[in-house]
């Protein structure tokens, strides 16, 4: 499904993304090392097992990145021109390699560009849960958005 118009975004608007993810060791180690983050929390399992967890955490930004990525399809693919910023990230519970994970959108908001008559802002609240339901990441964004070009 292509992402939707400025227009047919409507306040409390819910996505319950289809795409559901296993996060696997690949992802979680190439992402830091790709990042240059060598914390040894994400990429040394030997170190991880001494820690509280007792396994690798999943890197907080492959995680924030996989959140807003999951909801791409239904919210905003082809019609998004940039976004504007992410806010109020949070992680209230580890995220682990082997864990399968599911996003939900809320359109918190929607409003008219001031400056650019054919685009709007529309502000987004993500929320990733695991296999078992917990929540596991969450973030305020908002969207610069195409309107609906006008018919020829």
């Amino acid at each position: 499904m292509a992402g939707l118009w400025f227009e047919e975004f409507t306040d409390g608007m819910v996505f319950n993304h289809e795409w559901s993810r296993t996060i696997t060791e690949t992802d979680n180690v190439w992402f830091s090392l790709l990042t240059m983050n060598v914390q040894p929390l994400h990429i040394d399992a030997h170190y991880a097992a001494k820690s509280e967890w007792g396994k690798p955490l999943v890197n907080s930004l492959f995680t924030l990145g996989l959140l807003i990525g999951m909801t791409v399809n239904d919210t905003t693919l082809n019609t998004t021109l940039a976004n504007l910023g992410m806010t109020d990230v949070r992680f209230p519970k580890p995220l682990f390699q082997g864990d399968s994970v599911k996003v939900r959108t809320i359109v918190r908001s929607k409003r008219e560009s001031k400056s650019r008559p054919n685009e709007g802002i529309v502000n987004f609240y993500h929320e990733m849960t695991n296999q078992n339901g917990d929540v596991v990441a969450t973030c305020e964004r908002a969207a610069l958005m195409r309107r609906r070009p006008k018919a020829a």
